[in-house]
């Protein structure tokens, strides 16, 4: 089972904080560092000192970094043009030398969006829009050198592109969709995914969810082992029961909760939540929410006494 670094850097975090996480989470041998692609604050934090964009982060990780896998869960399609976010991503990869994925999601926080001018249309049409933009980005990373790309949508157009620059990851970098949409959000997973996050949700949820794309996969004649599954959990682990309760105390999050509804408790006892997630759903990948960035010692903690007994 992968291991995964995942943080909420809007919530308060300079660049340097991430490069410490990051930089521990390599040197532990995780398999990636993940970060969301807020612009806004979210519950009583002050999100100070500000939101960092996403792919100038990742960018700039990729040339302090060397082995760890560096991506987004997720980008929202309603903050960039799908062109330019395919350069950035493409590029991101190039000074990575192929460590970079993309997550790519339809974008849910209004209020992020009314905070830095952001249009945030309905539901309906940001699926639209998120439709288009994976078909637009994928369609150009895979558009061979020397040929050209267009695309006619609702939403966006590209004409004649040369389709510029190339990732190094062939045919195109890993691409992650997520949710719980029904019907929309399986179908999207198995035209494009690589891999499919079902975050913060009861196995029985996120069961039920891999099912649905698993269906969507075999509708259109594809191999839904092709897909990757995993979840996303907030941690608390600790050495024993008090220093569980401290880091629950810190992230504002009851021990009891975080127990039943995340990854929390003694090493021993998370070895054993995480193999009940592989046998109940299928997933093989997790994407563990670091909350406190300072806590480099829970990161370690996990590193050392967790993944190494999970096979």
């Amino acid at each position: 089972m992968d291991l995964r670094i995942f943080i909420e850097p809007q919530q308060g975090a300079s660049y340097d904080d991430q490069l410490r996480v990051a930089s521990t989470a390599e040197a532990a041998g995780y398999d990636a560092f993940f970060r969301s692609d807020h612009f806004l604050k979210m519950g009583d934090v002050s999100g100070e000192p500000g939101p960092t964009d996403s792919w100038l982060t990742i960018a700039a990780l990729a040339r302090e970094t060397s082995r760890i896998r560096l991506g987004t869960l997720v980008n929202s399609a309603t903050f960039r043009l799908p062109g330019p976010l395919a350069i950035s991503v493409a590029q991101a990869d190039e000074m990575s030398g192929g460590r970079v994925e993309l997550g790519l999601g339809a974008g849910w926080f209004e209020a992020e969006h009314a905070a830095y001018g952001i249009p945030f249309p309905g539901l309906g049409e940001r699926f639209d829009r998120l439709t288009e933009q994976l078909e637009i980005v994928t369609g150009l990373w895979r558009t061979l050198p020397g040929d050209r790309f267009s695309f006619s949508g609702e939403h966006y157009t590209v004409t004649d592109s040369p389709a510029l620059p190339k990732p190094v990851q062939q045919p195109h970098p890993p691409v992650i969709v997520g949710g719980h949409g029904k019907k929309r959000t399986p179908a999207l997973a198995a035209r494009f995914a690589t891999e499919f996050n079902v975050g913060f949700s009861p196995v029985d949820v996120v069961a039920a969810q891999f099912e649905r794309v698993d269906a969507a996969c075999q509708a259109i004649e594809r191999d839904p082992s092709e897909v990757v599954r995993s979840i996303a959990q907030v941690i608390a682990v600790g050495r024993d029961d008090a220093e569980v309760a401290r880091r629950a105390l810190t992230i504002g999050r009851e021990v009891d909760d975080l127990r039943a509804n995340g990854i929390a408790g003694t090493p021993a006892e998370v070895v054993d939540r995480l193999g009940q997630w592989r046998e109940k759903t299928g997933a093989t990948r997790v994407y563990l929410q670091l909350l406190d960035l300072a806590d480099l010692d829970q990161v370690e903690l996990i590193a050392s006494q967790v993944a190494p007994q999970l096979g």
